[in-house]
């Protein structure tokens, strides 16, 4: 019967797997993982997107070890150019990849090859299946997931320098991203110079990620990828779908005001879950008959219990922004932002689910290993 055939790494030489016994620790962050998450699964999943599927033709890198790469890259927030040489001069680094310690990494044009081929189809199906990956190992691990997902979104600004793209544009040149679009970043409540109370309104030019996390792992179990200027509200059923599919046993969804929409109530009713989207004091203040509903809903325990979780997805966000690179996209293009949404979103959650499983605490903030 005809196998999948990869490149050599000489991970098993001389010069891989015994040296790599004497010097990396095992209770290094990247071993722990390493052994936790069953890497092979992912080959013959992703080398369907290869041509050939590696039964023909010279034999690829396996996926798993340009995965890897990638996750590095994430994981320590440096650029692919840059994870090239982490892999070649670090040993943890080379040895969690899975190379010898003599063998060249793949250099940064293979990664980009690499990614291509996961969006030929200029659909981000693949990166979909890693992230519903990682949710089962989590089950079959053990790890409880718990009824309450929290809704929301993060903004990332396109790599564009506006001031010079509308230059370009005022001649005729095209948008440097024509995908990306201006969003609200937040709303504010000032004083005038009358002293009245006024909405500010900050905006900014890029592109919005929208996530599901759930409550009690911590883990962010679904997401979508928009523009900027995307109503937040929209994305709901999706993403409360895509969990539901997983089997997260989802009964409560909490989200501030932006999702605050009768669609979104009607459709959480519909599926036998309670709504715990904080309400717009419109609801409960305006002269309407059937506002009953409203302030019911915000004294049912489900609500109340709801809103006091949703404070847990600012820390997801904090961390793809500061720990990651998350605060700027890496590329330009809606699908090439989800493909960086992707990696980011399961490079977090492999770090938590490190602690869950192994009951490590990683440390606060991930920095890249020192190399030679």
């Amino acid at each position: 019967m005809s196998r999948e055939r990869f490149r050599q790494t000489g991970e098993q030489s001389f010069f891989g797997q015994l040296v790599y016994d004497r010097i990396v620790p095992e209770g290094h962050f990247l071993m722990r993982l390493d052994r936790i998450i069953p890497w092979d699964r992912f080959a013959k999943k992703l080398v369907r997107y290869y041509q050939g599927k590696a039964f023909y033709g010279p034999p690829p890198y396996n996926p798993v070890l340009l995965l890897k790469m990638l996750l590095l890259s994430y994981l320590y927030d440096v650029s692919e150019r840059e994870v090239e040489d982490l892999v070649n001069f670090n040993l943890v680094a080379k040895c969690f990849v899975g190379l010898a310690v003599d063998e060249p990494a793949p250099d940064h044009s293979t990664l980009s090859l690499f990614k291509s081929r996961l969006v030929a189809n200029r659909k981000t199906d693949a990166f979909e299946m890693l992230l519903k990956e990682i949710i089962a190992i989590a089950t079959e691990q053990g790890v409880v997931f718990g009824s309450l997902q929290i809704l929301d979104s993060v903004h990332v600004v396109a790599d564009v320098n506006v001031a010079k793209d509308e230059q370009r544009q005022s001649k005729g040149q095209d948008a440097r991203d024509p995908d990306a679009a201006w969003g609200v970043k937040h709303t504010k409540k000032v004083r005038d110079q009358q002293g009245n109370k006024v909405e500010q309104k900050e905006y900014f030019y890029g592109y919005k990620q929208h996530v599901s996390v759930n409550a009690g792992t911590g883990l962010i179990t679904s997401v979508t990828h928009t523009a900027g200027n995307a109503y937040d509200g929209h994305q709901l059923p999706t993403l409360v779908k895509s969990d539901a599919a997983q089997g997260i046993p989802v009964k409560t969804v909490t989200a501030d005001k932006a999702y605050d929409d009768g669609e979104n109530h009607e459709f959480l009713h519909a599926n036998n879950m309670h709504s715990a989207i904080r309400l717009n004091d419109y609801r409960t203040t305006k002269k309407d008959a059937n506002k009953g509903i409203w302030i019911a809903l915000q004294q049912s325990p489900e609500y109340r219990a709801g809103l006091k979780e949703r404070y847990k997805v600012e820390p997801k966000f904090g961390e793809g922004k500061e720990q990651h690179g998350f605060r700027r996209c890496r590329y330009v293009g809606l699908l090439r932002f989800a493909v960086q949404g992707f990696l980011t979103v399961l490079t977090m959650n492999l770090k938590r689910l490190v602690v869950l499983i192994t009951g490590h605490q990683s440390r606060r903030r991930m920095t890249a290993p020192v190399t030679a």
